[in-house]
C-alpha cells in the first residue's frame, strides 16, 4: 500500500499539466464516485483575496451553531492534511489514502491534476463523514475550478483583483466573470463588497442568482473599543467581540460569513452568544498573524498586490516603538508581480531580507533582487526562508519588528522556524 507521500508524488506525475482548467475530466470521475451531488449543504467561497479568512469564519460560526462541517482549503503550509478538515480537525493520513485509492480506481484512464485529486478527496471524505455543511474554497478562478463541479447552495465572492492573469484574463472584467462562475440560478450570491466589476453583476443577472451585497443587504458598525454590531438579512447582533483574526478587514470577512449562513437557511440559528464564541475560536495561520515578543513578527501570505496593500495597512496600524526598525523577510514566486507586491510595503520597510524559494515556480534571492530593483545597501540575500529569518533575528533589537510575506512558501517555513505552527 502506498504511503501518503507516495500518493502525492504520483498525483504530481499523473497529468501532464500542473494546472489544466476545465470541469469535464474531474466531473466525470466525481459522477463515478457519486460525489457530484453532495447530500450536505455546500458553501463555495471564491475571490482574489479574503477567501481563507471567510472560510475560517464560516467553519467556526457553523460549528458554534452545532453543525458538523467539512472545510476544504489550499494550498497548505507544512502538511497536506491541512487542506481537508472535518469539524475543525485535519484528516489523518489513512483517511486520505483511502480516498485516493477510491479516486484512482474510479478514474480509469482519465488523468487528474494534483488539485483535482485534492478536491475529489475532500468530497469523498465529506460524504463518508456525512457532514452537514461542506465549505469549499476555490483554488483558482471559479468557473472552471474543480470545486465548481458541485452546485453551491450559497456562493461567496470576496474580492476581485489582478492575479493569475495567464488563466483568468488581463482585465478585472474578465477576472470578475470567471470568479462569478461559482454562482447558481435562483441561489444566493454573496458579495463581500459592492465594489465589483460590472461583469460580476452581469453574471448574477444572467443566471438569475439572488444577490446579497455588503453594505446594501447586510452591514456592520465598529465601535471605538473594537466591538461591533452586525445588521443582516434577518438577524441583528450587537456588542460582538472582534474576530480572533487580526486586521480591520476581518469585520468585513466575518460579516460576509454571517450573511452566507443567513442565506443558507434557518437551520443554523445565529445569536450573539453563539457568534461571540465563534469569533473567539476562529483560527487561520499566516494571515496577518502576529507573534508577539520584544521583537514582534507579523506574517501574511500577501502574494498579490491587493493583498499586499491590505497587509501594509495592517502593519501601518500597529504600534512601532520610537526608533524601531522594520525588517522584511520576503520570498515571491517567479510568476508573481514582485515589484507591485513589494511596492505596497516599501514605505514601511527599513531593510529587506530576500529569500530563495525552491521549486519550478521558485525564484532565487538574487533574481528577486533584480525584479525589485532595490539599491544594494537596502537588502541582504538569503539562500532559504530559514536563513532569512536567522538574518532578520540577528539584525533586530527589542522594539524592532519583522514582517514576513510574499507567498505561502515563505510564511509556512517562517512559522515552522518560529515554532508557532
Amino acid at each position: 500500500m502506498r504511503t501518503l507521500a507516495e500518493w502525492l508524488a504520483l498525483q504530481e506525475a499523473v497529468h501532464p499539466k500542473t494546472i489544466d482548467m476545465g470541469l469535464a475530466r474531474v466531473s466525470s470521475v466525481a459522477r463515478t464516485l457519486r460525489v457530484d451531488r453532495p447530500s450536505s449543504r455546500v458553501i463555495t467561497v471564491g475571490g482574489t483575496n479574503g477567501k481563507g479568512s471567510t472560510v475560517a469564519h464560516l467553519d467556526a460560526l457553523l460549528r458554534a451553531t452545532g453543525a458538523s462541517t467539512g472545510m476544504f482549503t489550499s494550498p497548505h503550509f507544512l502538511r497536506y492534511n491541512e487542506r481537508i478538515r472535518v469539524d475543525g480537525v485535519e484528516v489523518e493520513d489513512a483517511e486520505l489514502i483511502s480516498a485516493f485509492e477510491r479516486i484512482d480506481a474510479a478514474r480509469g484512464s482519465t488523468t487528474l491534476t494534483f488539485f483535482e485529486f485534492n478536491a475529489l478527496a475532500a468530497l469523498v471524505i465529506f460524504a463518508e463523514r456525512r457532514v452537514d455543511v461542506a465549505i469549499l474554497e476555490v483554488g483558482l478562478g471559479g468557473r472552471l475550478d474543480a470545486v465548481n463541479l458541485v452546485d453551491a447552495d450559497v456562493a461567496v465572492v470576496c474580492s476581485i483583483g489582478f492575479d493569475h492573469r495567464d488563466y483568468l484574463g488581463d482585465t478585472l472584467e474578465q477576472i470578475g466573470a470567471e470568479k462569478a462562475g461559482i454562482f447558481r440560478a435562483g441561489r444566493p450570491a454573496v458579495l463581500s463588497t459592492e465594489d465589483m466589476p460590472s461583469s460580476v453583476y452581469s453574471v448574477i443577472q444572467l443566471l438569475g442568482s439572488r444577490a446579497v451585497i455588503a453594505e446594501r443587504d447586510f452591514g456592520w458598525q465598529i465601535n471605538a473599543d473594537g466591538r461591533w454590531s452586525y445588521r443582516g438579512i434577518r438577524v441583528s447582533l450587537d456588542n460582538l467581540p472582534p474576530s480572533a483574526l487580526v486586521g480591520a478587514i476581518q469585520y468585513r470577512n466575518a460579516s460576509a460569513a454571517l450573511a452566507a449562513i443567513e442565506s443558507l437557511d434557518s437551520a443554523y440559528p445565529l445569536n450573539e452568544q453563539t457568534v461571540a464564541n465563534a469569533l473567539g475560536d476562529v483560527r487561520l495561520a499566516g494571515r496577518c498573524q502576529v507573534v508577539p515578543g520584544p521583537v514582534e513578527w507579523i506574517l501574511d501570505i500577501a502574494h498579490n498586490e491587493p493583498a499586499a496593500r491590505v497587509f501594509a495597512q495592517h502593519v501601518r496600524d500597529r504600534h512601532l516603538a520610537a526608533g524601531g526598525r522594520t525588517i522584511a523577510v520576503v520570498g515571491i514566486l517567479a510568476d508573481k508581480d514582485a515589484r507591485e507586491i513589494a511596492a505596497a510595503l516599501a514605505p514601511l520597510v527599513d531593510h529587506w531580507v530576500l529569500c530563495t524559494l525552491p521549486g519550478a515556480r521558485g525564484s532565487s534571492a538574487s533574481e528577486l533582487a533584480n525584479r525589485l530593483g532595490l539599491p544594494p545597501e537596502r537588502f541582504t540575500l538569503a539562500n532559504s526562508v530559514e536563513e532569512g529569518c536567522e538574518t532578520a533575528r540577528a539584525a533586530t533589537v527589542a522594539g524592532d519588528r519583522v514582517i514576513v510575506f510574499g507567498s505561502v512558501y515563505t510564511v509556512g517555513p517562517a512559522l515552522a522556524w518560529l515554532r508557532v505552527y
